[in-house]
């Protein structure tokens, strides 16, 4: 999507302070973080939304997660623990169209939603 704000990045196109990248993946932090650690882990194909994922495209979701808990060991939070929230359509808050990961840590997240 060419007015895709992480496809510009994806694109290098607008910088971002990047944790890790391969060739279907790129981490990075957010700008607004909601967390002292907040880092976003967007797959580089474009793909709209949590709704939007195709079969073919299940094996990346997994991908995805392995990579969150990489990046979770390496950053030194995966034994204090973090969340992992994908938010899906505009009720669900999604701001970016562009399936994104928001991976926080770093302090006690407050209550749980759900258990």
């Amino acid at each position: 999507m060419e007015d895709c704000v992480f496809c510009k990045i994806i694109k290098g196109e607008i910088p971002s302070n990047k944790v890790y990248e391969d060739e279907e993946i790129l981490a990075f932090k957010d700008i607004e973080p909601a967390a002292p650690i907040h880092i976003l882990v967007i797959p580089k194909k474009h793909i709209s939304s949590l709704i939007e994922v195709k079969e073919n495209e299940i094996e990346l979701i997994g991908k995805i997660y392995k990579t969150i808990n990489k990046i979770a060991k390496e950053q030194g939070f995966a034994e204090k623990g973090f969340r992992v929230i994908v938010n899906c359509g505009e009720d669900g808050g999604q701001e970016v169209g562009h399936l994104h990961f928001h991976l926080l840590a770093g302090k006690k997240l407050g209550e749980k939603i759900i258990g």
